[in-house]
């Protein structure tokens, strides 16, 4: 073993959403662990971010659920548009009833502010180490560790690793080996403005999903009301040339998706910010993600697309399992990592292929759209069946927990 080589119980490669509410999670129940990072500083890219209840009680657990609504927004309501007329689909109340049957709010908040919240916790805590500027360049097995290797010459051997790397996961590289992720297609364009420059108040008081042929747009506030998020996404037309993906959906591309839609979408997509793109991209499910002491969580483990809004809700629901399973299989780590993935696959699965499914669904054009909005139209505000999967679920006890309201229920 060199000088340069660091041995550590528990390493979680990436400081992300994720890869911080793991380590927070196992803190929690006293587990001292190691998080490295590849950026200079553990800082998020993005805007806004939407966290389900499914999130929102696990925020709980890990005692911050308070930090993040400091900031955060509670729409009152989600409502589904029809891009092209400019008529209401559905919608979903998020008032009293929505949180009587699951006990915590739906919270939309800003990205950078989530990840701060996770990130004082696990600086204030004495178990929780932290390194930025770490790149991890390659993984191996050991018979009682695993070990990474740095950009910059450092090793680290732990009993137990845990890829949080994200899409592009180094980790998962060593585990899976299944080659990039796939495109889907479609490409999007995301930022926040100023509340003010936004005339339609519905789109700064609501969660609001405007969705037609081959594109939609998604606007909520952040940040107390003061920024309003914007999200847009579509099909990009170089997806079906063969054109090289990188330059698949240029901002140009932007004006003739959205030329011809209802004028609170036309707006919108003026005011996008339109000074960096995201080629989408995700995997197919696998259905093994642990090999010997090593295993993935969040992105690195099911990235998906975006249009469940689950890929944070996700990660940090694995978070709170992977440290329960660690916690119930003290001094044995290849169970524990067995018994995570084993309770986190089949549910996460079933994410990664809804989010296609959904994406299909929104972006329907002619007979099917007609027929979607046929079948959700009319719909009560408070008929949460097609969410109850995803926004009642408690990890670790494998199921719906709609007789349980949570400790901050009505």
């Amino acid at each position: 073993m060199s000088s340069s080589t660091q041995r550590v119980e528990r390493l979680v490669v990436g400081g992300g959403i994720g890869g911080l509410a793991a380590a927070l999670a196992m803190a929690r129940r006293g587990m001292a662990v190691h998080v490295i990072e590849r950026a200079p500083a553990f800082e998020e890219i993005g805007a806004g971010i939407q966290l389900a209840p499914n999130a929102s009680r696990v925020l709980d657990r890990l005692g911050i659920l308070e930090a993040v609504e400091a900031d955060a927004v509670k729409p009152p309501m989600a409502t589904l548009m029809n891009a092209e007329t400019g008529q209401r689909i559905a919608a979903i109340d998020f008032g009293k009833r929505f949180l009587k049957l699951y006990g915590y709010p739906y919270i939309v908040t800003h990205r950078t502010d989530l990840l701060n919240a996770i990130l004082r916790q696990c600086q204030a805590s004495p178990l929780v180490t932290l390194e930025a500027d770490k790149e991890v360049v390659s993984v191996e097995d050991g018979d009682d560790s695993a070990s990474v290797a740095c950009a910059d010459g450092t090793r680290y051997e732990a009993r137990a690793l845990v890829g949080a790397d994200g899409i592009w996961s180094v980790v998962r590289r060593h585990i899976v080996g299944d080659g990039d992720p796939a495109y889907v297609g479609d490409v999007a364009y995301r930022g926040t403005i100023p509340t003010r420059a936004m005339p339609d108040r519905a789109a700064t008081e609501n969660l609001t999903w405007w969705i037609g042929p081959s594109m939609h747009l998604i606007q909520y506030p952040v940040r107390r009301r003061e920024l309003l998020n914007q999200v847009i996404v579509f099909t990009a037309e170089g997806s079906s040339t063969g054109q090289d993906p990188q330059d698949w959906g240029p901002p140009e591309e932007i004006d003739a998706r959205f030329q011809g839609k209802a004028e609170p979408v036309r707006e919108a997509a003026k005011l996008i910010d339109r000074t960096r793109r995201w080629v989408l991209r995700d995997r197919a499910p696998v259905e093994n993600w642990t090999r010997g002491r090593a295993t993935l969580l969040g992105d690195a483990a099911h990235p998906m697309v975006q249009y469940l809004a689950q890929g944070a809700c996700q990660a940090i629901e694995d978070a709170e399992a992977l440290a329960q399973s660690l916690d119930s299989h003290r001094g044995d780590v290849r169970s524990a990592l067995l018994a995570y993935q084993a309770a986190r696959i089949p549910r996460t699965s079933a994410a990664q292929v809804w989010g296609r499914r959904m994406g299909e669904i929104v972006h329907a054009d002619g007979l099917l759209a007609a027929v979607r909005d046929e079948l959700l139209g009319g719909r009560d505000m408070g008929d949460f069946r097609y969410v109850d999967w995803l926004y009642g679920y408690r990890p670790g006890l494998g199921g719906n927990v709609l007789a349980d309201t949570g400790k901050r229920g009505l």
